[in-house]
């Protein structure tokens, strides 16, 4: 490869790599230049170190969890369903993750624990678009009112056994489906005006 074609995304597709086959304790920078066929000085022209270029592979690795979810909090729909779907992709994509990718989603925990950073980051994107449909939700009339930033947050975090990767080894034990049901039923509950009934079953 020409070195002056190499872009911060090839970069990023090949340190990808690197994790998957290595893992994150053994994959290193000389691993990615390797593989790119370039000198690991190129690679550090774009990332100044190991720990820059894996914060930069977490984040795209969370973009395509928070890009599809966006798209859902942004449409013009009821509120009630919107949130529901806005989970349910939420769980699809982590679940499937953990399904196709397997040794890339181990690597991406162990990450986790390292990119405080990004991670936080990336938890107040999703938490401000759950707060998005709640705001939404509460000018049509279809929440009660509550402060959506608190509560999106809130009902995230209620929620993360279904979602959050340090879970991953519950996601297939029986009645794991059923227990977010209730979990869902009890927040829908709390978040319904009084001439609402049993609005658990929104979707």
């Amino acid at each position: 490869m020409i070195e002056t074609a190499l872009t911060p995304d090839r970069i990023l597709d090949a340190a990808e790599q690197a994790l998957t086959k290595y893992g994150l304790a053994k994959a290193t920078v000389v691993d990615v230049a390797r593989a790119l066929g370039v000198s690991h000085g190129s690679v550090y022209r774009h990332f100044p170190s190991k720990a820059a270029l894996r914060d930069a592979v977490t984040e795209r690795w969370l973009a395509r969890v928070s890009g599809p979810l966006a798209k859902i909090a942004a449409e013009d729909t009821p509120a009630p369903q919107r949130l529901r779907r806005w989970f349910d992709k939420l769980i699809t994509i982590k679940r499937q993750k953990v399904r196709a990718e397997p040794e890339l989603f181990a690597t991406y925990r162990a990450i986790f624990a390292d990119s405080h950073e990004v991670v936080h980051a990336h938890v107040k994107t999703l938490s401000a678009q759950v707060a998005e449909i709640l705001a939404d939700g509460v000018r049509r009339g279809e929440f009660v009112a509550i402060d959506p930033e608190h509560t999106g947050r809130a009902i995230f975090y209620a929620t993360a056994r279904f979602h959050d990767p340090s879970h991953a080894a519950e996601w297939n034990e029986p009645g794991v489906d059923q227990a977010f049901e209730d979990v869902w039923t009890l927040i829908m509950r709390g978040l319904a005006p009084a001439n609402q009934a049993k609005p658990g079953n929104a979707r």
